[in-house]
């Protein structure tokens, strides 16, 4: 892997490609050596070398630490996206922090999320390589004076930025990108005062306080907390990408001559940036830092480069999630750019002035800087002001983004708006984790699908096949068999592996409907109890995800998941009937044995608050059936496949809107559905929690008074949607059938997909398949 990517950095250099730079806090990569294997075409020879030394390989690969540098979706999805732009062949670059702890590990005891530090380095990381050589000053504090030259940072304190370099294999195409991570280094030189006050080790002590900038990844990716050392692990990040582009740009080979590159008229040309979410949109007023102040080019000049290279992705509609940082501390922290992010708004608010005269409230709304309460700075503002493409990451929600949140950007500059529906790359999400199903399809239309996912419409007329239906059968049975293995040692939970697996796992979120899952779960054991006599489609139940640290509700949830499953696994009238096991410490690796088994995948968010969603693709791909809302990807999953083909229920973005304009009356529900009534009062009334009966009343007060996720509205159409689910899998044929077309639909779902449209429409680029020659191959030579 080392040659091809030594050959690869070599050959962007020969050819002077645009490069797409990625800037993203979170990178959620999981394990890599099976992965790397797989791309390089050579993991059958590694499991046979393995095999002929009397060694398991899988046992090698269970001791490799996952990367958890990411809270979920947006941590994954950068990761998808690196594997495809390396198959795609684009010089493209990830950009993050290397933190020393990533996601915590979550730990259940008694009930309930304990957190524990996530340490993955402690025994070094065997891919990673230190480059010590391009470690670059970050500065912060400090403050701005005018110079003959003009405006001048100065009296900062400096902090260095150390990076680590890992290799992102393209899959068969000896292409090796970079994913490059920064690590904060103390300045060397140590304050020569302490030793004269004899305080030697407190001034060694010190320095690990500008170490700490990358000590631990934030838990939290739908919540906005304005954390002063939030804003410093933004800013570092931000700053040493910017002066590595920078770097890379000027010492580029351009025309036929090396040379350095001082004229940054090309740059836009050469250089797109990537903005995942607002978390990097520093880059914006940094950029033009650059480019006024130490590369003297005029104002406008430098906005118009900065525009044309900088495009954001919108990740989230919740309002809470929506970063807005005092004045207050971007002032102390980074006053330069706090100047200039003063005038991008002076220049933006005088272009709606002449667009929009008189009209002060559309100013007011439409202002990079928030004057209600504390003054505050809006970052999703200004990242669509600074560029020059925004997108929402699936149809749906790029909608609501044009309709609703940014509606008068939108109006003001409609053509910036675009959607790029989220992926998921096919080598992890099922070459990788699923080698029985990825064997039958290749049997099937061969095996160029991992990189053109959308052969999978070929194994549509096989659709209605008893033997290919028989042959699906056995490998989701095999696969059903490893996780039931996997629960028993785990979880001492033995389960039915005939029944049918119902499975939802993603980050504990009000929105995200856990509960709902919950209350079905509660019904499905009153049903039983009621006449346990009556046919039942067995059902294994199992919820994972962590819970934000100081999330109480969504750690309240996950209590309760636990507390009633440890009623039904121990109700001997229920038997296998029925068993409920909450997945701890859910994570990429854990992900990777549970999609394959699953039957059933819960996407049963509120419409209108799930911006796309990846685990409902990774489902659909693995042969999974969704039950669902018309939220996120799930509209598009279901267009795709056919409405027939997925269980859907619960209302609509419009009909969500318009039930909330109404007024909300939870007890209607609650009075007019005795099953509903029987939930909440089971909940309210302590049968869960017979130690403590007031445990859960603050739950069942969420339901009934404060629910803004509308639970109880949705709950009769979701118990009709899952009764559905259970006459379906009683009729195998019927399922089967549906499942070929389910996966012979995900084509639309690859990450190879969602990233040549960026490349085309967004970074102005055309993917390449070409293949480089191996190392070993004969010298390197470009055209």
């Amino acid at each position: 892997m080392v040659g091809r990517w030594i050959r690869t950095q070599q050959y962007y250099y020969e050819k002077d490609p645009k490069r797409v730079y990625y800037l993203s806090l979170e990178y959620y990569m999981g394990r890599s050596l099976q992965n790397t294997m797989i791309n390089l075409g050579i993991q059958s020879e590694c499991e046979e070398a393995m095999y002929q030394l009397g060694l398991d390989i899988e046992n090698l690969e269970e001791l490799e630490e996952d990367a958890g540098l990411g809270n979920g979706g947006l941590g994954r999805l950068a990761a998808c996206f690196l594997d495809s732009m390396a198959t795609l062949g684009l010089a493209a670059y990830g950009y993050g922090i290397r933190y020393e702890y990533g996601i915590f590990a979550q730990k259940i005891r008694n009930g309930e999320q304990v957190e524990e530090p996530d340490d993955w380095l402690r025994f070094g990381n065997p891919w990673e390589k230190a480059r010590p050589e391009y470690m670059l000053p970050v500065k912060f504090y400090g403050r701005v004076i005018d110079t003959a030259e003009g405006k001048k940072w100065v009296d900062a304190q400096v902090i260095y930025a150390m990076p680590y370099d890992n290799p992102i294999p393209g899959y068969d195409n000896n292409v090796v990108n970079t994913l490059r991570l920064w690590s904060a280094k103390s300045p060397i030189d140590f304050n020569l005062k302490f030793f004269n006050d004899g305080d030697y080790i407190q001034a060694v002590l010190d320095r690990n306080l500008a170490e700490n900038i990358s000590r631990v990844l934030y838990p939290n990716d739908n919540f906005f907390e304005g954390k002063e050392l939030r804003l410093k692990q933004e800013y570092f990040m931000v700053a040493a990408t910017l002066q590595d582009i920078i770097r890379r740009y000027k010492a580029s080979k351009f025309g036929c001559r090396e040379a350095v590159r001082t004229d940054f008229e090309q740059f836009p040309s050469k250089v797109a940036i990537q903005l995942n979410d607002t978390h990097p949109s520093l880059a914006i007023p940094e950029l033009m830092r650059i480019l006024v102040d130490d590369e003297h080019l005029d104002w406008n000049k430098a906005w118009n480069i900065t525009v044309r290279t900088c495009a954001y992705t919108n990740h989230t509609i919740l309002p809470e999630a929506l970063e807005r940082w005092p004045v207050s501390m971007l002032e102390a922290i980074l006053p330069r750019h706090l100047q200039i992010i003063y005038h991008i708004n002076f220049l933006h608010l005088e272009n709606v002035k002449k667009l929009y005269p008189n009209d002060l409230d559309r100013l007011r709304r439409m202002s990079l800087v928030e004057e209600d309460g504390e003054k505050r700075i809006n970052m999703a503002h200004l990242s669509i002001v600074g560029s020059h493409a925004v997108n929402g990451v699936a149809a749906i929600h790029s909608q609501i983004l044009k309709d609703d949140l940014f509606r008068l950007f939108y109006e003001m500059e409609p053509h910036k708006f675009q959607n790029k529906t989220n992926g998921i790359t096919p080598r992890r999400w099922l070459l990788l984790c699923n080698p029985g199903l990825s064997d039958l399809i290749c049997e099937k239309i061969g095996n160029e699908w991992p990189v053109h996912l959308d052969q999978l419409l070929a194994l549509k007329k096989w659709a209605k096949d008893t033997n290919f239906h028989r042959n699906l059968a056995r490998v989701k049975q095999e696969n059903k068999l490893k996780l039931a293995q996997i629960l028993e040692k785990d979880y001492g939970v033995k389960v039915n592996p005939a029944s049918l697996f119902d499975i939802q796992v993603k980050r504990i979120h009000e929105y995200k409907r856990q509960l709902l899952n919950c209350l079905h779960i509660i019904t499905l054991y009153n049903r039983i109890k009621k006449d346990p006599t009556a046919t039942f489609i067995p059902r294994t139940i199992m919820i994972g995800g962590k819970a934000a640290p100081g999330y109480y509700v969504a750690k309240q949830i996950i209590k309760l998941i636990c507390a009633v499953a440890n009623v039904i696994n121990n109700d001997p009238i229920v038997g296998d009937k029925l068993k409920v096991i909450f997945l701890e410490n859910y994570r990429v690796s854990l992900a990777e044995k549970i999609m394959p088994a699953a039957d059933l995948s819960e996407q049963i968010s509120t419409a209108g608050t799930e911006a796309s969603g990846t685990g409902n693709m990774k489902f659909m791909l693995n042969g999974a059936l969704t039950i669902g809302t018309l939220d996120g990807a799930n509209v598009e999953m279901a267009e795709e496949m056919g409405r027939e083909n997925i269980f859907i229920f619960g209302m609509t973005v419009e009909e969500v809107e318009a039930l909330k304009k109404k007024g909300y009356n939870a007890y209607e529900y609650y009075n007019k559905n005795p099953e509903t009534k029987q939930c909440v009062d089971q909940i309210a009334g302590g049968f869960f929690s017979p130690e403590n009966p007031n445990e859960f009343t603050n739950i069942a007060d969420i339901l009934l008074k404060y629910d803004h996720y509308l639970l109880l509205a949705d709950f009769e159409s979701y118990i009709k949607a899952q009764d559905l689910v259970s006459q379906t899998y009683e009729n195998q044929a019927k399922w089967l059938e549906m499942v070929v077309n389910n996966i012979a639909s995900s084509g639309k779902f690859s990450s190879d997909r969602t990233i040549a449209e960026y490349a085309r429409e967004i970074w102005g680029i055309e993917p390449s398949w070409e293949k480089l020659p191996a190392p070993e191959a004969t010298p390197l030579t470009v055209n």
